[in-house]
């Protein structure tokens, strides 16, 4: 083969890749609030990149001298403490801040967590099937049989309260829809042509599955992942508020909220900023996510 040919064959790759990521940025810019959140969080995850730059105070520094201040905005404010400060005079802005790295970590490290075993456990069922599927399927359905967060909260309280096993906790209660949405796609797959003409060429089993099926089962996966992230967030968050996710004086958004309780009346800033924070990223995310949809399906996919 020649140089040129090989140019040539590397240039239409490269077109290819092009026109993939032009069509797929046409048809997710067309979601306003799809764009929207992307940007948001993109904001969110340079804010959690930046933290030690940002923010204005470490997170856990006491103020002694400034219990429970307001923000500046309200009477008694300090211009120290931009968002006012908690209980025992920590910065509510440098915490939140903080807060995001614990939060983009536990969406993070769940999902690609959830997403190894349960693709690869749903990879298996649906291209072996018989017996392996049956096995696998029912081990599923006994997890979906729980609400989440009580299984989630029953693992944790086995493993111990803490940010790691509460990750463990999620990602395991995120796994069966992983599990069932690959199945569902590879099963789809299995028999078309393109499946057939590699058997025929004589590829092995193992990349059948993950070279020759796989990629074509990644759009609903992507789609799900985005979606799961937010799940995560809120999980952990959830967990955090219950006292089994993080652990004081970590400043993670669902923990402070836990601590922020009886000052509820009080000192509104202490639990409405986390919740807020909350709020924002996961209706980001979500908001992305239909985005996604919208351009990786091609059922939704408009003219």
């Amino acid at each position: 083969m020649s140089d040129n040919t090989i140019l040539d064959a590397s240039d239409t790759r490269a077109g290819g890749w092009r026109a993939a990521l032009s069509e797929f940025w046409h048809y997710f810019s067309e979601n306003r609030g799809a764009v929207i959140g992307l940007w948001v969080f993109v904001a969110v995850c340079l804010i959690a990149l930046f933290a030690d730059v940002i923010a204005p105070h470490l997170p856990n520094a006491q103020y002694r001298d400034a219990l429970l201040v307001p923000p500046v905005w309200q009477e008694g404010g300090d211009w120290r403490f931009l968002l006012g400060t908690d209980a025992v005079g920590r910065d509510m802005l440098s915490r939140l801040i903080h807060g995001s790295r614990y939060s983009l970590f536990v969406g993070c490290i769940v999902v690609t967590g959830a997403m190894l075993v349960g693709v690869t456990a749903g990879l298996v069922a649906g291209f072996v099937g018989g017996a392996v599927d049956t096995l696998v399927m029912r081990a599923m359905d006994i997890i979906l049989a729980f609400p989440s967060l009580l299984l989630a909260l029953a693992l944790v309280a086995i493993l111990g309260p803490s940010l790691t096993n509460a990750m463990i906790a999620i990602a395991i209660v995120q796994q069966p829809h992983y599990v069932r949405l690959t199945r569902a796609a590879v099963l789809g797959e299995r028999n078309k042509d393109y499946v057939t003409a590699a058997r025929v060429a004589g590829v092995g089993p193992m990349r059948l599955m993950f070279r020759t099926i796989l990629p074509n089962c990644m759009a609903p996966l992507i789609v799900q992942a985005a979606l799961s992230f937010s799940s995560a967030i809120l999980d952990a968050a959830a967990l955090g508020f219950l006292g089994m996710g993080a652990q004081p004086p970590t400043p993670e958004w669902g923990t402070m909220l836990a601590e922020a309780r009886e000052f509820i009346l009080r000192a509104w800033w202490v639990v409405t900023l986390p919740g807020l924070a909350i709020l924002v990223t996961v209706l980001a995310i979500n908001l992305m996510g239909d985005g996604l949809r919208d351009a990786l399906d091609p059922k939704l996919k408009r003219s």
